[in-house]
C-alpha cells in the first residue's frame, strides 16, 4: 500500500535551512508522486556545500530510505560521465581525432554503403554532437536478443540526412561511439573508465553492472511488464543497454551524488576554479572548452557530448549560457556552470513503478532555480 508520508531529509540542519526552498521543491515532488525518492548535491566555491536525500526506494510502506550515498541508475548521464569523458581524455592525449570517419574504426559501418553516401562522412564529432544523421531511438531489443545482433543492426542503420545538417539526439550514435572508443583505447570502455577516470578521482561508487550483492541497495527503476517481466533493480533499465551486456555508450552507468560532484570538480578545475586540496586533475581547460562549445550550425543546444541550457532548460533560469549538463531518462541530471563554478546533481527514480509520469519536467527547473537562489 502506498505511503503518503514524506521522510525528512538526512542533510544537516544548517544546510537544510540554507537550501530550504530546494528541499521543499523535492518534498512536494515526492508528495505528488513525481518520484519516490531522491538524492542531490551542490558543489560551489571549490567544495561540496550540500548533500541531501529525501524519500524512499518505492512508494510501498515500509521501503528503504534514500541517503546521499545511494547509487542510482543514471541512464543517459552515461553519455557524459562515461563516453564523453573517455573521448575528452583520449582527445587530450592525442589518441582521438574528432574528424576521423567512424567507418575507419568500425568497418562494419561501411558495408553496403557505396562511395558518396552520407554514411562515409560521419565522424566522431558528428556522433558526439548528435548531428550524424542517425535516428534518435530504435527498439533493437524487439528484434534482437544478443549484443552482437544489436551492434550489427546499429551499424546498418540508414543515415537519414547529411551529417552536420540536422541535430537529433541519438542513442544509436552513442552506442557506436562507445564501440569506436574501445577500438581507440584497445580495451572495453568500462575498464578504461575505471582505471583512467573513476579510480583516480575516487569515484568509488560509479560503475557499469553493479554486483548482485549491491543491487538491493539501489532504488528500482521499473516494474517491467513488456520485456523482462520483473522488477528492474540494480541493473540497467534501458533495454538496448541491457542486451549490450549492461555496458554501452549511451546508458548503463550507476553512480551517486558524491561521485558526480567529484567528476564535476575536475571539470571546473580545468577551467580555473578552486578545488579541494589533493584533487586529481584530468583535463586541460582547452579540452573542456572545446567539448563545451555549442554546435550552433544546426540550431541545437548540443555541444560535443554535453547539452547546454536552452530557452526552457531543465537547469532553470540561473545557470549561465557557459554551462554544460545532461539528463537521464530515469530522472537524473547533472549541470555544471563553467562561469560560476557551480555544479548540481539530482538523482531520482522517477520511472518507478512505470515510466509514465512526466512530473520531473517541472521539478527539475524549479529545483535548480531554488538551489541557485540559495547560493
Amino acid at each position: 500500500m502506498a505511503s503518503e508520508t514524506v521522510p525528512p531529509s538526512v542533510a544537516p540542519e544548517s544546510d537544510t535551512v540554507q537550501f530550504a526552498d530546494a528541499h521543499r521543491v523535492l518534498q512536494d515532488a515526492i508528495a505528488a508522486h513525481a518520484f519516490p525518492g531522491c538524492a542531490y548535491g551542490v558543489f560551489a566555491g571549490g567544495r561540496v556545500v550540500h548533500e541531501g536525500a529525501l524519500g524512499t526506494f518505492t512508494y510501498d510502506d515500509p521501503s528503504l530510505p534514500v541517503t546521499p550515498q545511494t547509487s542510482f541508475d543514471v541512464a543517459s548521464l552515461t553519455k557524459v560521465i562515461a563516453t564523453t569523458a573517455a573521448a575528452m581524455l583520449l582527445y587530450e592525449r592525442g589518441h582521438l581525432d574528432l574528424d576521423l570517419p567512424i567507418g575507419e574504426l568500425l568497418p562494419g559501418f561501411m558495408i553496403g554503403r557505396p562511395a558518396g553516401t552520407h554514411a562515409r562522412s560521419v565522424t566522431l564529432a558528428h556522433l558526439l554532437a548528435h548531428n550524424s544523421g542517425m535516428p534518435g531511438y530504435v527498439e533493437f531489443f524487439r528484434a534482437h536478443s544478443s549484443a552482437a545482433g544489436i551492434l550489427r543492426a546499429c551499424l546498418e542503420l540508414p543515415i537519414q540526412v547529411a551529417p552536420g545538417e540536422r541535430a537529433e539526439y541519438s542513442d544509436p550514435g552513442f552506442i557506436l561511439l562507445g564501440k569506436a572508443l574501445e577500438v581507440i583505447a584497445h580495451e572495453p570502455l568500462a575498464a578504461f573508465l575505471h582505471r583512467e577516470i573513476y579510480h583516480p578521482l575516487g569515484m568509488n561508487h560509479t560503475r557499469f553492472n553493479p554486483g548482485i550483492s549491491q543491487r538491493l541497495a539501489i532504488p528500482p527503476t521499473e516494474f517491467d511488464t513488456t520485456f523482462r517481466y520483473r522488477i528492474v533493480q540494480g541493473e540497467v533499465q534501458d533495454e538496448n543497454a541491457y542486451l549490450l551486456n549492461g555496458a554501452a555508450g549511451h546508458a548503463g552507468v550507476f553512480s551517486n551524488v558524491h561521485d558526480l560532484l567529484r567528476f564535476s570538480e575536475t571539470i571546473l578545475a580545468a577551467v580555473g576554479h578552486p578545488t579541494v586540496p589533493g584533487h586529481t586533475r584530468l583535463f586541460n581547460g582547452s579540452t573542456v572548452e572545446l567539448f563545451a562549445q555549442r554546435q550552433a550550425s544546426t540550431g541545437s543546444s548540443r555541444a560535443l557530448g554535453w547539452d547546454t541550457p536552452s530557452g526552457q532548460s531543465a537547469s532553470g533560469t540561473h545557470f549561465s549560457t557557459h554551462s554544460i549538463g545532461h539528463l537521464g531518462f530515469s530522472g537524473c541530471s547533472l549541470w555544471i556552470d563553467l562561469t560560476a563554478g557551480v555544479a548540481v546533481a539530482l538523482l531520482t527514480n522517477r520511472t518507478w513503478p512505470d515510466r509514465q509520469s512526466q512530473l520531473i519536467r517541472d521539478v527539475r527547473p524549479a529545483f535548480h532555480d531554488a538551489v541557485r537562489m540559495s547560493l
